[in-house]
């Protein structure tokens, strides 16, 4: 990117910033926030937000915070982070007039932070930034059956300002920006702004051999890898259940599940099983926390990656399991199969009799199935973080030649 995209750079960091000093594991969405930050934070100014107010952060405390985002999940960063915080947070909560240095700026905002507050439109039409967005989902819109009560009505906020204000849009993949285009149609009577379809890059750790990861599997029986958040999006019920049908019937030969993730909202009937069934107690393991050496390990070493997922708007462990040469047993999902194609194995999520063959199927050492799916892998190349920021780059410089958001009026609201 030249140096004039460079100059123009704001980084919304706010999510990363107050998760982290929450102490809160990383997501996928973290993930990206943070590719970002190692992106373009060497050319940016940081944006935080906090209680309604917005603050462009000066070059210096930008790169302190920059730095110490990337710095990783340990206690020691996440103490220095805490106290840089609160060496600044009164200035983030002073008000402030209208700044000219920000007006015609790019700003990024990676993580759908603030979109819904009503002090995040008056910044834009005071700063006369040019708001560029990441869209990650419209899961909250299209399946609300899976939220948290008020998210949906949320995310409904936030991708009605993106539309009205974004002078563009990334989305990561072709799927999430169709779901986008509809709503914009249907609910809101829009266009969506100019967008970049940018599929997300896998970390090179996942999936690179540097002598301290082997395909020896850390398990004596074969295994199978869930990876995500437990919750009831993402199916693990359906899981569960089709161990313990495989536990009764096979009994010591049962191959084992590792469910890596933490407990989220409404996986009360999850956790029931996990707990309380006596069918899968021995076949089951469940890792709230794992690093990436760890999860890395148990992935490569795994018979397959199940991924029953009833919705997603990506699907970034298929990609980072096929990366590392394990296949994928997944539901059929649209964006899995614009990610992936015809490589893994596709069941819908509520096929539970399939699941079971599948899975039955892939643990034997003679299994057709997967040896089907690694002819078929052979050859892939998963997206990376190289291709999407050149294609981000690209755009963005397209971009600096739209006029400035200085001439919104302050929102009403």
């Amino acid at each position: 990117m030249d140096g004039a995209v460079s100059d123009y750079l704001l980084l919304d960091v706010s999510r990363l910033v107050w998760r982290a000093w929450r102490g809160m594991f990383p997501t996928g969405i973290d993930r990206t926030c943070l590719a970002y930050v190692a992106h373009f934070g060497g050319r940016a100014r940081a944006v935080v937000q906090r209680g309604g107010t917005t603050r462009i952060l000066s070059p210096e405390l930008s790169r302190l915070f920059f730095d110490l985002l990337l710095e990783g999940h340990s206690e020691d960063a996440r103490q220095r982070l805490r106290g840089l915080v609160l060496s600044v947070l009164p200035s983030l909560l002073l008000p402030r007039e209208r700044s000219r240095e920000s007006a015609g700026r790019i700003y990024l905002n990676v993580g759908h932070t603030g979109l819904d507050k009503p002090g995040h439109k008056t910044w834009l039409a005071r700063s006369g930034v040019k708001p560029v967005y990441f869209v990650h989902d419209l899961i909250p819109l299209t399946h609300p059956e899976y939220c948290r009560p008020g998210e949906p009505e949320k995310h409904l906020r936030r991708m009605a300002v993106l539309l009205r204000h974004a002078v563009g849009v990334i989305g990561n993949s072709r799927d999430t920006l169709s779901e986008l285009s509809v709503f914009a149609s249907l609910q809101q009577s829009v266009k969506v702004p100019p967008s970049l379809v940018a599929p997300l890059g896998v970390e090179m750790s996942v999936h690179a051999d540097n002598g301290l990861l082997s395909s020896t599997p850390l398990l004596a029986r074969p295994y199978f890898v869930m990876l995500g958040t437990i919750e009831g999006r993402k199916n693990h019920l359906l899981i569960l259940n089709v161990w313990a049908q495989l536990a009764r019937r096979l009994g010591a030969a049962t191959p084992q599940l590792v469910i890596i993730g933490q407990r989220g909202w409404e996986c009360e009937q999850a956790v029931d099983m996990l707990e309380r069934s006596e069918a899968i107690r021995s076949h089951v393991i469940e890792l709230s926390r794992c690093d990436d050496a760890t999860l890395s390990a148990y992935m490569r070493g795994a018979r397959a990656l199940l991924f029953s997922s009833f919705v997603e708007g990506y699907g970034l462990p298929l990609v980072e399991a096929l990366a590392c040469g394990t296949p994928v047993i997944a539901s059929d999902l649209g964006v899995f199969r614009e990610l992936a194609g015809e490589i893994p194995d596709y069941f819908s999520p509520i096929d539970g009799l399939g699941w079971s063959r599948a899975i039955e199927d892939y643990a034997a050492p003679d299994s057709v199935m997967r040896a089907a799916q690694l002819e078929r892998l052979s050859g892939w190349a998963p997206p990376t973080w190289s291709d999407h920021f050149e294609k981000v780059d690209r755009w963005l410089e397209q971009l600096v030649a739209i006029p400035p958001q200085g001439a919104l009026s302050a929102p009403s609201d």
